[in-house]
């Protein structure tokens, strides 16, 4: 995996892994994403979801697709956990109706993809 420096935020540093690796390796898990960052516990998953979420932000903020929808939940079922659909509705990008949040995220997770090329 790409080398980010250990000294930028936890976000900068998810910022510039996600954009850097390989399209056939994505979308990635909270957990691997926090393996490829060398987090130690406690908290690792939590400070991985507070970066993409400060991730989600600044990309609603600038208009640009949510490199965040690259990061999945390892429950299989290839969707993000529920807190970045929570997060995407409070920022706008989602509609409140969760009926629509599937179709809606792989259409982000496709966009994010590309636009990192």
């Amino acid at each position: 995996m790409p080398q980010t420096d250990p000294e930028a935020p936890i976000a900068t540093q998810v910022r510039t892994l996600l954009a850097s690796m390989p399209s056939a390796a994505l979308p990635i898990t909270y957990q691997q994403l926090a393996s490829a960052l060398g987090l130690m516990p406690p908290r690792t998953i939590q400070r991985v979801a507070q970066a993409l979420e400060q991730l989600m932000k600044e990309d609603v903020a600038e208009g640009r697709p949510m490199i965040a929808a690259l990061v999945v939940s390892r429950r299989g079922d290839g969707l993000p956990a529920p807190g970045f659909f929570q997060h995407a509705v409070a920022l706008g990008r989602f509609p409140a109706d969760p009926s629509q949040h599937e179709t809606l995220y792989m259409a982000e997770r496709e966009k994010a993809l590309e636009s990192r090329n």
